[in-house]
């Protein structure tokens, strides 16, 4: 039996968003579906997907495709960028690896 997921109604519109910006970055440049899809070494049925937002594409894929159409998803300066990444990764060294739950039972 197939699991159904659930998905917010901001990820959905966030993710049709960006299938969009991606279809319009394509047609833009002009490219056929089969282009873009030989250019980002996915088949033509994927990169459908992609433009549908269909939510079970690998990000690495869209996120490779975005790019290939010029749609820019984070800051593009590459010194900002790459000070982004080491706030987020020190932040994230400082946190606890791990993440223990504890059950309080406040049942009197």
């Amino acid at each position: 039996m197939k699991k159904i997921r659930t998905y917010s109604k901001y990820s959905l519109e966030a993710v049709f968003l960006l299938a969009q910006q991606i279809k319009l970055g394509r047609k833009q440049r002009k490219w056929s579906e089969q282009n873009l899809a030989d250019r980002a070494g996915i088949s033509r049925i994927t990169l459908r997907k992609i433009e549908q937002g269909e939510m079970s594409c690998a990000i690495g894929l869209v996120f490779e495709v975005a790019m290939l159409v010029g749609v820019n998803l984070f800051d593009q300066d590459v010194v900002s960028f790459a000070r982004q990444i080491e706030s987020a990764k020190d932040k994230v060294a400082l946190l606890p690896k791990r993440i223990r739950t504890k059950v309080v039972d406040d049942d009197f």
